[in-house]
């Protein structure tokens, strides 16, 4: 790293030299580990590095943009970022951050640690090996899979900001399916990080869910009391996340405009953004701005929306450390860090007994082709249970949720203390399990 910090300053220097206003380098590296078993054989396995430098240099008002994955010629980035600016059709305002303060996070727990690649591998066939072990109706696993990935992140700029850190992730997964009777259901499962080598319960949690939905039919088409578990919560919170973007509102791409400090909720939801999250900490956002605990929905009322530094400056209002990059070499957006909805008391069979009778949610189908994050509709097949006088009746699939996601939070009647975050990835989303009042169904009786 002390090579590539030495060239980034030297990209720095020069950018001022040949005439730019200011500059900000972006120096990611990842190494990622990935196996996938098949009837106990290995049926995938990779290892890669990668190393990216992003450039960006602000000229006239404008930035200006320049990447490459092996830093040599610095005269030849400098150049290039300086031209990609000068194609810029009109003024782009986006500040660069200033030396700060960080706070500590916490480091997360790796399931893995100590494992070799090969011990990794052998954990993946033990997993595939469990869940075909705990009920004879499991044939097979369609997915069965653990990866591992470590990365650093660097920022530097002409302010003098010097930024540095570092993350990791371990995990697996597992898809079994199961027969019966000529019918066949799957089930899904995953651990990560300290979670990561809990093979029994991630088996165990798979084969339910596939054996829980054997004997499902649809519903009579009507308005029912529903249940989201806490995943499929966090799935559709997840989908209509970008309309917290304060990007998308001043581009006239969210219906939540003009909406904050009003009501877009039940009193009982409560939505934060915590990049400190034990979950995926981090000390600073892609901007290099330091993390802080946001509340964007407080008891229902819009508080704020998820700022970078641009949108900030655009709505006269502070960063929430928000920023974040596609890749090094790419503009900054808003990304959510650790969002979700704040837990509150109850467990899911506490909630079932409040509900009654009505739906239990567990699993949505086409988030990306049934959200519309722009309008806030939804429409999506879904599945899960039968509830009647607070007892598990039967499986239920082929049914379909339709509605406005801010009308899906007024209607929200109980908030559970079971948070539960998705898989990793550019963001993660947690959130309890939702008892919601008269959600719009479609099936067939």
């Amino acid at each position: 790293m002390k090579d590539i910090k030495a060239f980034a300053k030297e990209l720095l220097n020069k950018a001022l030299s040949m005439g730019c206003d200011g500059a900000e380098v972006c120096v990611t590296y990842n190494r990622d580990f990935g196996a996938g078993v098949l009837s106990g054989e290995i049926e995938d396995y990779s290892v890669s590095s990668t190393f990216a430098l992003g450039l960006r240099v602000q000229l006239n008002g404008k930035n200006g943009y320049a990447y490459t994955e092996a830093p040599e010629d610095a005269d030849s980035l400098v150049e290039e970022a300086m031209d990609s600016a000068g194609s810029v059709g009109s003024e782009d305002e986006h500040p660069m951050a200033n030396p700060s303060e960080y706070p500590r996070t916490q480091k997360k727990p790796d399931g893995f640690a100590g494992m070799e690649e090969v011990d990794k591998i052998q954990l993946c066939k033990a997993l595939e090996r469990e869940a075909l072990a705990l009920d004879s109706r499991v044939k097979r696993a369609a997915v069965c899979r653990v990866f591992s990935a470590e990365g650093s992140f660097a920022i530097y700029n002409t302010n003098g900001l010097e930024a540095e850190r570092s993350d990791a992730v371990s995990g697996c997964y597992i898809e079994p399916v199961i027969e019966q009777d000529g019918e066949v259901r799957d089930g899904f499962a995953f651990r990560v990080d300290g979670e990561a080598a809990n093979i029994a319960d991630c088996a165990k949690e798979a084969v339910d869910e596939a054996v829980a939905q054997l004997g499902a039919s649809p519903v009579a088409p009507g308005e029912y009391s529903v249940i989201l578990r806490n995943d499929a919560a966090a799935s559709l919170l997840g989908a209509f996340s970008g309309m917290f973007s304060a990007d998308a509102v001043q581009k006239g791409l969210s219906p939540l405009a003009g909406m904050e400090g009003q009501s877009i909720g039940s009193e009982l939801v409560s939505i934060t953004d915590d990049p400190l999250h034990p979950i995926s900490p981090s000390p600073f956002d892609d901007e290099g701005v330091p993390s802080v605990r946001t509340a964007v929905v407080e008891k229902g009322v819009l508080k704020t929306f998820l700022h970078n530094l641009k949108t900030a400056k655009k709505a006269g209002v502070s960063s929430t450390s928000n920023g974040g990059r596609g890749s090094a070499g790419s503009p900054v957006g808003v990304r959510p860090s650790n969002f979700f909805i704040e837990p509150v008391k109850g467990t899911l069979d506490e909630l079932i007994a409040q509900m009654g009778s009505g739906l239990l949610i567990t699993d949505f189908s086409g988030l990306h082709a049934g959200v519309n994050s722009v309008s806030g509709r939804f429409s999506l097949l879904c599945k899960g249970r039968l509830i009647q006088d607070g007892q598990n009746v039967r499986a239920v699939n082929e049914i379909t949720i339709s509605g406005d996601f801010v009308d899906l939070l007024h209607r929200v009647k109980a908030v559970g203390n079971d948070i539960r975050f998705s898989m990793p990835g550019g963001s993660c989303v947690g959130s309890p399990s939702l008892l919601i009042e008269g959600a719009a169904i479609s099936g067939r009786g």
